[in-house]
């Protein structure tokens, strides 16, 4: 993610608590985050992992897609290579590309998504209880957990599920899996 995007997702995190009444402890207490973290990051002087905006988008109950949209400008019917927004955790080695960005009229989108090898990454809950994915892998394996249910998912396989309940992301290697998500709002 570029600079002025993260200063605007800083922005935009501040404003959604703001929006709610919550005081930074409130938001602690509902997205497991400490009150010094959530600062700092409302102030733009870090930057956020996926597993954290994972927890804030839990809190505020919206897709990490929607809340990255919403800091992004508006995006055009048709999307070209170069202007899809990329957003990288460089803590657990996770790179997201929103090759079709949510839209507020539309209910899907599409993600590409690739996890460096030895990337752990985990959702303790779902940002939108019964979002449905459709996660293709096109490189690589990926081992998903989804509700307590292990899946290994290797090149080529289509897994297709609805987000009740905690999920973890884990590449065991060699190689970078790269993978599309197809997210469908409920």
């Amino acid at each position: 993610m570029g600079d002025d995007l993260e200063v605007k997702l800083a922005g935009r995190l501040a404003e959604l608590r703001a929006e709610r009444g919550w005081s930074l402890d409130d938001l602690a207490g509902r997205a497991g985050v400490s009150r010094s973290t959530l600062s700092r990051l409302e102030r733009g002087e870090i930057s956020p992992t996926a597993a954290l905006l994972g927890r804030l988008c839990a809190a505020y109950g919206r897709p990490m897609s929607r809340l990255l949209a919403e800091v992004e400008p508006e995006p055009p019917q048709l999307v070209r290579a170069g202007a899809q927004p990329v957003w990288r955790d460089r803590v657990t080695g996770y790179t997201r590309r929103s090759v079709s960005p949510p839209h507020p009229g539309l209910r899907g989108e599409v993600v590409e998504a690739v996890l460096e090898p030895g990337a752990d990454i985990t959702y303790e809950e779902p940002p939108l209880a019964g979002l449905e994915h459709h996660l293709w892998v096109l490189d690589g394996g990926l081992e998903l957990t989804v509700g307590g249910a292990a899946h290994a998912v290797g090149a080529g396989d289509c897994l297709r599920y609805r987000l009740w309940g905690p999920s973890r992301f884990v590449n065991p290697g060699p190689a970078a899996v790269r993978y599309v998500l197809l997210i469908v709002m409920p």
